[in-house]
């Protein structure tokens, strides 16, 4: 026998077993990966949630303070609020008191015109009393004047009926007489009676003559005459006459007497009659057509 046992002989191995610690390393190895993953993951959770912490921290300390500047706001505001309502109430009851104060006031003057407007209506109802007594006291008057004017009326239709009369009688007293020129004159009047009376029959035109001594000659109707003579002794006079721009002397005419001319303005002569003569001064009447032609 040899010195050394002979050993029993032990198997390798399998190929299995190898495989098995394979897996069970890799399964080690993932486990730590994974640990490590989410320590990781771990690790930046909390970062995350120290951030979200702090921006919470930062976002409430902001909302604290805009809450305490929003209260402080809200408590200036309300008081604010506060003192304008009790200005407004002070105000209001200011207010209040004027106008009471303005309509008692005006409810005075009110009540004072009402008493002058009743002062006033009676003045004026005593005044139509008044002015009433005043139109029957005139009325009664007036009646007695209606009486004396209807009296008068009839005194006056009995001075007009005999005026009228009287100017018929003094017109059928005028005279128709032929004058210088030997033309038969219309009527003549030798008083103012009798001229009033022609003037009313309206027959001819007539313009009043007082006529003195003159150095140029005095305008009459459309004429003009000038005085040249008058002999009261003799009851004469001379004139002279101008018209149509031509003079034409009458010389030692006599009073009454027609002193007729004719001018381009008519076909019938015109008249003058003299029927009173003074110193110097001759009175009377120019009697012209009604009817005239152009030249």
């Amino acid at each position: 026998m040899s010195n050394f046992a002979q050993q029993p002989h032990q198997p390798a191995p399998s190929s299995g077993a190898n495989v098995k610690i394979a897996i069970l390393f890799g399964a080690v190895l993932a486990l730590l990966a994974a640990n490590v993953y989410l320590f990781l993951q771990l690790d930046q959770t909390r970062q995350d949630l120290t951030k979200t912490r702090e921006s919470l921290q930062t976002e409430i300390a902001n909302l604290r303070e805009a809450s305490s500047v929003s209260a402080q706001t809200s408590k200036r505001t309300l008081e604010t609020l506060r003192d304008e309502l009790e200005t407004a109430r002070r105000q209001a009851s200011l207010a209040v008191g004027q106008a009471k104060t303005e309509a008692e006031a005006k409810v005075a003057q009110v009540q004072k015109q009402i008493e002058l407007e009743q002062k006033k209506n009676l003045a004026a109802q005593q005044a139509i009393r008044q002015e009433i007594g005043e139109v029957k006291s005139v009325a009664v008057e007036t009646k007695e004047k209606v009486g004396e004017v209807k009296s008068e009326v009839g005194q006056v239709k009995s001075e007009v009926a005999s005026a009228k009369s009287e100017l018929e009688k003094t017109i059928a007293e005028l005279k128709s007489v032929r004058g210088d020129l030997g033309v038969q004159s219309g009527l003549i009047a030798t008083n103012a009676k009798e001229l009033a009376a022609l003037k009313a029959l309206g027959e001819r035109n007539y313009f009043d003559i007082n006529l003195g001594k003159t150095k140029t000659p005095v305008k009459v109707g459309d004429i003009a005459l000038l005085l040249k003579k008058v002999d009261q002794k003799r009851n004469k006079y001379t004139i002279e006459v101008w018209a149509d721009d031509k003079k034409t002397e009458k010389k030692d005419k006599g009073i009454n007497e027609p002193v007729q001319f004719y001018t381009s303005k008519a076909r019938i002569p015109y008249e003058i009659v003299i029927n009173e003569l003074r110193k110097d001064q001759i009175i009377g009447y120019l009697a012209t057509p009604k009817v005239t032609v152009a030249r």
